[in-house]
């Protein structure tokens, strides 16, 4: 009989929710990146002392924060249409709010955008920082006074910066072409020989680090092949090479008792900076199926879209509630408390608990430290601009430890950008900041319990089938007298993500409330079939000894 877990006896943590993590490996990237971006643009309209202009730019030179961890090719993509899709909502914001001045309307309209921001962002698998910086940019616009005489001119200065933005992302790349695909599979490979450490026996009775190590391998390997899958059929040899370790990687997360920790940690270590990158002897056969995987046809937006519908109501609703909340109350910004609700909205209504306490946290620190600062930026409008670009540095090189330490910079950083216009009154801006903050946390939150995320359980039924079925097509295979080569390893490969894919399915839901039971057991046991077959289906296919797997030659970066 199944053991499961009512959603109902779930509670909210508050143990660990502040607790500050490792950095990441590529902090000072989007912290210089963000510098870079958006210095030039403001230090042009000081100059030209227009910097009631300059939340036109930064809306286009903030675009430079996303797409740090994918591939030059798919990066010049990704900023380009999240460019366009910032445009698209100043547009549509510039446009309302030279339309009407009803606060309400406004509001609405405002929530449909953040909501319509949070699915496409998560369907797109955008990364960091998701959809909150295009809600900012959308929400804050439909507030700045506008005649529709002055947009055109507006979304062209956000453009403008957008491709200066651009420009500043993919510069990395004339130095690093594969840097990006190169931290990813050193990530994999550490993971994976962390995980071997285990020698797949787990740490203590429960076996609990055990897991967590493998879940974390597992998705490391997953986010390498993602990394290097990004670019498509292009490849070049040190792309190859790449690959043939988070093959190794692969393996020895199949098959832990097998593989040599301190070989993978030293492939690790060499992909680290610009040095060569290893090359494995014996991998001539390792890429087999990778082809077959890259043909194989991608999932259509509206299908990815259809899961996200439970998140796009509480966005919306949730930013709408908040949004008229803070009007209520008589507050001038409430577009503060609508992006508060909409910077809420995780994975599930635990990990959305968490955001929140993180968030009234860092607001409430960070107006603490503009009531400080406040004094020195109206100095001069220079020391204004200088402030607010050292709290874009410090927001993005802080977030990454935890996101209330990043909210401690992004909320002083936010309340010196409506200084640029004109000075203003800095108690009044204080408490109008704690006022919608709260009110937007709290109203969002409720939202996010009230609006039932129910397609969740059906979610991990789907994923138990899919490994179902992979296992038992890989078992067949094992069970054959010689299988075909090719057919091992796509069977291996759809085994694996299929794993992969439930894990995260799992953790999703079980944080989520007001649902059927979990089918805990199930689960459990699906995962240790299946990286059994797995463990198996290496040794069958001959790739789990390490005594062959050394490096023979290098590839130049």
């Amino acid at each position: 009989m199944s053991t499961a877990t009512p959603a109902t006896t779930r509670r909210l943590p508050l143990a660990g929710v502040l607790r500050l993590g490792r950095p990441s490996d590529i902090w000072f990237k989007p912290a210089c990146s963000v510098v870079a971006a958006v210095a030039p643009p403001n230090l042009v309209l000081l100059a030209l002392g227009r910097l009631d202009l300059a939340m036109y730019t930064m809306a286009g030179s903030l675009c430079a924060l996303y797409g740090h961890n994918r591939p030059y090719p798919a990066r010049a993509r990704t900023l380009a249409w999240v460019i366009l899709g910032m445009a698209g909502g100043l547009a549509v914001a510039l446009t309302a709010a030279s339309l009407t001045t009803n606060a309400v309307v406004l509001v609405t309209v405002g929530a449909l955008m953040a909501a319509v921001q949070k699915a496409l962002c998560d369907a797109t698998r955008v990364g960091p920082p998701g959809n909150v910086v295009l809600t900012f940019i959308s929400s804050a616009s439909l507030f700045a006074p506008q005649t529709l005489g002055q947009v055109p001119g507006h979304l062209g200065l956000a453009l403008a910066a957008g491709a200066w933005a651009w420009l500043v992302g993919m510069a990395p790349g004339l130095l690093r072409p594969h840097g990006p695909e190169r931290r990813a599979t050193a990530h994999a490979l550490t993971a994976t020989a962390a995980h071997a450490d285990t020698h797949g026996t787990g740490t203590g009775s429960t076996g609990v680090g055990h897991d967590r190590a493998r879940a974390a391998a597992a998705a490391a390997v997953q986010a390498a092949w993602q990394s290097l899958l990004a670019t498509g059929a292009r490849t070049d040899r040190t792309r190859r090479a790449l690959e043939h370790l988070v093959v190794r990687a692969e393996v020895a997360l199949a098959a832990p008792a097998d593989a040599d920790p301190a070989l993978l940690r030293g492939w690790a270590r060499a992909l680290r900076g610009t040095g060569r990158v290893p090359r494995v002897a014996g991998a001539d056969d390792d890429l087999i199926g990778i082809a077959a995987e890259l043909s194989l046809p991608q999932r259509p937006l509206w299908g990815r879209l259809g899961p996200l519908a439970p998140f796009a109501v509480r966005t919306a609703l949730g930013c709408a509630l908040a949004g008229y909340a803070s009007l209520a109350l008589g507050v001038g910004r409430p577009y503060w408390a609508l992006v508060t609700a909409a910077s809420l909205y995780q994975a599930n209504v635990t990990l959305t608990w968490s955001r929140g306490v993180q968030r009234v946290v860092g607001n409430l620190l960070g107006v603490l430290v503009f009531a400080a600062v406040v004094p020195l930026a109206h100095l001069h409008p220079a020391v204004l601009v200088l402030c607010c670009l050292a709290f874009n540095f410090g927001a993005e090189a802080l977030i990454g430890r935890n996101y209330w330490l990043g909210s401690v910079c992004v909320t002083p950083m936010a309340l010196l950008v409506t200084e640029f216009a004109r000075t203003q009154d800095a108690g009044q801006l204080i408490t109008e900041r704690v006022v919608d903050t709260l009110v937007g946390a709290l109203v969002g939150f409720a939202t996010a319990v009230v609006v039932t995320n129910r397609r969740a359980g059906d979610r991990i039924e789907h994923a138990l089938t899919a490994v179902e079925q992979a296992r038992e097509q890989a078992a067949r295979l094992l069970a054959g007298p010689q299988p075909a080569p090719r057919a091992l390893e796509a069977a291996r490969r759809t085994l694996s993500a299929a794993l992969a894919d439930l894990r995260a399915t799992a953790d999703a839901a079980s944080g989520e409330w007001w649902q059927r039971a979990l089918p805990q057991e199930r689960v459990v046991l699906a995962e240790q079939s299946g990286h059994r077959t797995l463990a198996a289906t290496v040794r069958r296919q001959g790739t789990h000894s390490w005594d062959g797997a050394r490096t023979t030659e290098d590839v130049r970066p």
